[in-house]
């Protein structure tokens, strides 16, 4: 059985880290530059503070599991379940994140606007990016301005995925886009919370 107590200092110790960089760096792309390893650190080593409720999954979507809220709610880290065949919508952060995979291959399908900056929820043009698989053990970084636009989720014929999202803010909303439609809308996203 895992020693909860060591199990709870290795989070501890990381969200520490984490939180130390943000507050001493001001450039998101430094942010996510320093906390990448650590990330990377985190999924190669011991994952005994994910417990049970942290896997928890939906057969009709996705599944967020916090973590971690800050109580100023300026960082975040959940766990995401995806089972084969779910999805995120097209989406945006409004902050900047580092996401380790634990189990599965997570895929990101990636937007970009093709007018430039998004300047309002209407009129809004986007074109197809590229496309990245996340195997275990990966981590990938994204920051704002400008935004970044995306699809995540595992294919039909894969294997459940699990990954850890951690945000440069309490991620309790993001702008979804309908691409048809040339449209985003702020959304609250609901959590499980441990």
């Amino acid at each position: 059985m895992p020693d909860t107590a060591q199990s709870d200092h290795a989070l501890a110790g990381f969200i520490g880290e984490c939180r130390r960089i943000a507050d001493s760096v001001h450039d998101a792309a430094d942010i996510v530059g320093a906390i990448a390893p650590l990330m990377m650190r985190l999924v190669h080593g011991d994952r005994s503070f994910l417990r049970a409720e942290h896997f928890r999954s939906n057969p009709d979507h996705y599944t967020r599991n916090a973590i971690h809220i800050s109580d100023d709610e300026s960082l975040s880290l959940y766990a995401l379940v995806w089972l084969p065949g779910q999805w995120t919508p097209v989406h945006d952060h409004g902050s900047w994140g580092v996401v380790g995979v634990v189990q599965g291959i997570l895929e990101e399908r990636s937007y970009m606007a093709a007018d430039g900056e998004i300047r309002s929820d209407c009129g809004i043009r986007l074109k197809r990016g590229g496309v990245i698989l996340l195997d275990h053990g990966s981590v990938t970084t994204f920051v704002p301005n400008p935004d970044h636009i995306h699809m995540t989720g595992v294919a039909a014929d894969r294997e459940r995925v699990v990954s850890l999202h951690l945000y440069g803010r309490n991620m309790n909303s993001f702008h979804v886009y309908d691409v048809a439609a040339g449209t985003r809308k702020l959304i609250d996203v609901p959590h499980q919370k441990s």
